[in-house]
């Protein structure tokens, strides 16, 4: 899919407004999302979550410790569309 994130807004709680490069914006539940264990044990820490950026050599969201998230998987969670493939998963 490869469409880059260009924008982030802390909401409230663990939610993020997030913008494509298309136009697309929505809100995603980040506590809804992943485990606050390993990478993403400093996120739980509203200071830190709070430090939320746009990466654009990546098109998509981090923070300071380099956690970040697959930019197709939010805007699969934004739009509602399944995960585009660039390929089949199991080839004949």
């Amino acid at each position: 899919m490869l469409i880059d994130i260009v924008s982030v807004r802390v909401l409230d709680q663990f939610c993020l407004e997030i913008g494509f490069e298309d136009g697309v914006i929505g809100t995603v539940d980040i506590a809804q999302l992943i485990s606050f264990q390993g990478v993403f044990a400093p996120l739980a820490d509203r200071h830190f979550f709070e430090q939320v950026r746009v990466n654009s050599d990546i098109g998509s969201i981090a923070w300071p410790n380099d956690a970040d998230l697959d930019p197709d998987v939010l805007y699969s969670i934004v739009t509602g569309e399944p995960i585009a493939l660039d390929r089949p998963l199991i080839e004949a």
